[in-house]
């Protein structure tokens, strides 16, 4: 598979990219001081495609992040039926994730990639209400990873769309540090209860298990849940991966439109997944009792544009 590398000169952090893997961005290693930090945890050969799409570097997750119930929705009067993946039969982690992107621009410092269903997965294109087309801007500066979403329209019927990353960083941030060492926070007020990885349509308390609003170690936790209410610190918020021996963290900023976290603690590895969504799972069919989940819609010939942004510093105290 063709790997593209793109990198800051200055600092000499660089980062690669899958563009036939759904454009994934399995490995930043940004240069900090004296310190060169692998941010992104791949499983190993990630590069040579045979492994799953979903398991490493940042799989992009759109026209829905996460599950849609037994892959089953209605909209504007059609029932749709998308095949079902995971062990209960869910649709899960959208429509582009698994395919072959088109590389439309490039630098040494930025690349950009496209994927049109009807163009990049014509088989696809009877499961989804709208042709969609997804731009993805990846820039190195410094020691920080920006990535630029662009979501277009070109149908002309309405499009319905929630968009998600799924980003495994690696812990802890150096080799001489320790995993017991490495926190993680997140400013969620509350999460969504779950059953069989699926949203009851209720939100929840924080208990001691699963607050993470003033950092927790990773080694308590057991994680896979979808938090919501998220507190912005002005028009962003900040995701926190700290490695305190290393005095190092990684900071994933986020605009107000990634209402939802996922937190995931992969089972048998040293990462720990922190996805930023615009709704939570199977908003698709959430939205129909009336909930305020997120799920958003772009007109014929509509656009949209947002943002999010990984950086690697000095733990702030």
């Amino acid at each position: 598979m063709t790997v593209i590398t793109i990198r800051d000169h200055l600092s000499g952090s660089t980062a690669r990219i899958l563009p036939d893997l759904g454009f994934n961005c399995f490995e930043f290693q940004a240069v900090v001081g004296d310190n060169t930090v692998d941010v992104l945890d791949s499983v190993p050969n990630f590069e040579s495609g045979t492994e799953q799409p979903s398991s490493s570097g940042i799989p992009i997750l759109f026209p829905f992040p996460n599950r849609i119930r037994a892959g089953k929705f209605s909209w504007n009067g059609y029932d749709y039926v998308l095949p079902g993946t995971d062990k209960w039969g869910n649709a899960i982690h959208g429509l582009c994730m698994d395919r072959p992107w088109r590389i439309v621009r490039q630098s040494d410092d930025f690349v950009t990639g496209q994927f049109q269903l009807s163009v990049d997965a014509p088989d696809r294109r009877s499961l989804w209400p709208a042709d969609f087309v997804i731009e993805v801007d990846y820039e190195l500066v410094r020691s920080r990873l920006r990535a630029r979403f662009r979501i277009l329209n070109p149908d002309s019927r309405p499009l319905p769309w929630g968009l998600g990353t799924h980003p495994y960083f690696k812990v802890p941030l150096t080799a001489e540090s320790r995993y017991d060492d490495c926190l993680v926070e997140v400013p969620a007020q509350k999460r969504w209860e779950l059953k069989d990885c699926l949203p009851t349509g209720k939100t929840i308390a924080l208990d001691d298990s699963n607050d993470l609003r003033d950092g927790a170690y990773l080694n308590v936790l057991n994680l896979d849940d979808v938090y919501t209410g998220l507190e912005c610190d002005g028009p962003q918020f900040d995701c926190l991966v700290m490695d305190e021996s290393a005095g190092l963290q990684v900071t994933l900023t986020c605009p107000p439109i990634f209402r939802e976290i996922v937190a995931f603690t992969p089972p048998n590895r040293s990462a720990v997944c922190l996805e930023p969504y615009t709704c939570p799972t199977d908003a698709v069919n959430l939205q129909t009792s009336g909930l305020d989940v997120g799920w958003r819609v772009l007109g014929p010939g509509q656009e949209f544009h947002t943002w999010i942004d990984l950086s690697v510093g000095s733990v702030i105290v």
